[in-house]
C-alpha cells in the first residue's frame, strides 16, 4: 500500500465556484503558470504517484456554494485518476482545506475526531481538533489558547484486507512573518507564529500518545512548515516542531518515525532531503527546505520501507523523466512525500 502527502499551492484557484476545474489561460496560484497548466501537472504528478491515498494539503476550498470533495473528485474524473474519492473533515478558516484524496477499492475511510468539545478559553486536555486548546506556558504567564486554522484531519481507515490504522492529516502554522508591517516587526511576528507553531503540535503529540495508549496503528502525515533540530533563535525554543510531534523526548516505544526527518537532523551543513522550493528574497534565488513528512507508529515501522520525496531535481527518477519533471514543477513549490506499506 502506498501512501503520499503533497501541499498542491492554491489548488482551490483551479476551480469555479461551481467546483469546475478551469482549463484554461488564466492565472493560477502558481506564479507564471497558467490554471490548464497546473491542472495538467497536477494531474500527471498524482497518476505518476500510484498511491492508494493522498493527502492534499491545501486542498479546494470548502463553503456555503463550495464542496472540497466535489471539486475533487471532479478532477479525479476528469483525468481519469485512480484515487477518486475524497474525505474532508472540519473545514478550514482559510482558503486551503485537508482532504484525502484515495482508491476505494484500496481502502474504506472515514473522517473519525477524537477528544472532548471545548468552549472559546478552551481546555486543558487534548479537544476536537475544531475546538481550543488551553496551555500556561510558565508561571506567572496568562494562559494561552491555541487554536487551528486548519483543523487536523482524524480518519480511521481499514485496507481491503482488513487491517485497521489510523491516519492524522496536518498542516501546521507557518513560522514565516507574512503579518509584519515593518522589519521591526519580523522577529517579533515570526517568533509569536512559532509559538503558536508549537502549541499545535504539542495538542498534535497529546493525541498521537493517545492512539498510542490504545495500541492503534498511526500514520501522521502533512506539511509541519518546520524541520528537525534546532534553530538559532536565542534559545527561546528547546526542540523543534518536528521534534514534538515525533515524540524524541519519550521512549523509544512512544516514537514515531520518520526516515526523512533522522536523515535530516544534524546535517547543518551538509545536503539533506528537502520536500519544497520556494524563491525568495529581493534578488529571488531558490531556498528549499524539509517540510513534508510522513510519520508512522512503531508497530508500523516493521512494514514501512521507501520513503520517497518526489524532487524533480533530487530523485533520479524524476529528473529522468523530462515530462513528470516539467509537472512536478508547474503543479506546486512542493513535491510529493511516499510511503510504501507491507500489507
Amino acid at each position: 500500500m502506498r501512501l503520499a502527502t503533497w501541499n498542491v499551492e492554491w489548488f482551490t484557484q483551479l476551480f469555479g465556484d461551481d467546483d469546475r476545474l478551469l482549463e484554461d489561460d488564466g492565472p493560477s496560484g502558481r506564479e507564471g503558470v497558467t490554471r490548464a497548466r497546473q491542472g495538467r501537472g497536477v494531474a500527471s504528478v498524482l497518476a505518476a504517484l500510484d498511491a492508494d491515498a493522498v493527502l492534499i494539503v491545501e486542498a479546494p476550498e470548502e463553503g456555503r456554494r463550495r464542496s472540497c470533495a466535489a471539486a475533487l473528485e471532479g478532477f479525479a474524473r476528469r483525468f481519469g485518476l485512480r484515487c477518486r474519492r475524497a474525505l474532508t473533515g472540519f473545514p478550514s478558516a482559510t482558503q486551503q482545506e485537508l482532504a484525502l484524496l484515495y482508491d476505494p477499492d484500496a481502502l474504506a475511510v472515514v473522517h473519525d475526531p477524537r477528544g472532548p468539545a471545548s468552549g472559546r478559553r478552551g481546555t486543558a486536555e487534548a479537544p476536537r481538533f475544531d475546538r481550543a486548546l488551553r496551555v500556561a506556558p510558565g508561571a506567572g504567564s496568562p494562559p494561552r489558547v491555541v487554536t487551528f486554522a486548519r483543523p487536523p484531519l482524524e480518519i480511521l481507515a481499514e485496507t481491503a484486507g482488513g487491517r485497521l490504522f489510523r491516519l492524522i492529516g496536518v498542516h501546521v502554522k507557518s513560522k514565516a512573518p507574512h503579518a509584519a508591517r515593518s522589519p521591526a516587526q519580523v522577529p517579533l511576528v515570526a517568533r509569536e507564529n512559532r509559538r503558536i507553531q508549537q502549541g499545535q503540535c504539542r495538542w498534535l503529540r497529546r493525541r498521537v500518545e493517545e492512539h498510542l495508549a490504545e495500541g492503534a496503528p498511526l500514520v501522521v502525515l502533512g506539511d509541519f512548515n518546520d524541520g528537525p533540530g534546532v534553530e538559532d533563535d536565542g534559545g527561546a525554543f528547546a526542540v523543534s516542531a518536528v521534534d514534538i510531534v515525533l515524540g524524541l523526548d519519550r521512549p523509544r516505544e512512544l516514537r514515531l518515525h520518520d526516515a526523512h526527518a533522522r536523515a535530516a537532523r544534524g546535517r547543518r551543513w551538509a545536503a539533506a532531503p528537502a520536500s519544497a522550493r520556494f524563491l525568495v528574497g529581493p534578488e529571488p534565488h531558490y531556498f528549499s527546505a524539509l517540510l513534508d513528512y510522513i510519520m508512522v507508529s512503531p508497530d508500523l515501522c516493521p512494514r514501512a520501507h521507501r520513503w520517497r520525496i518526489w524532487h524533480p531535481f533530487d530523485d533520479p527518477a524524476c529528473y529522468a523523466d523530462a515530462p513528470l519533471r516539467a509537472a512536478l514543477l508547474d503543479a506546486s513549490d512542493h513535491f510529493p512525500v511516499s510511503l510504501d506499506l507491507d500489507p
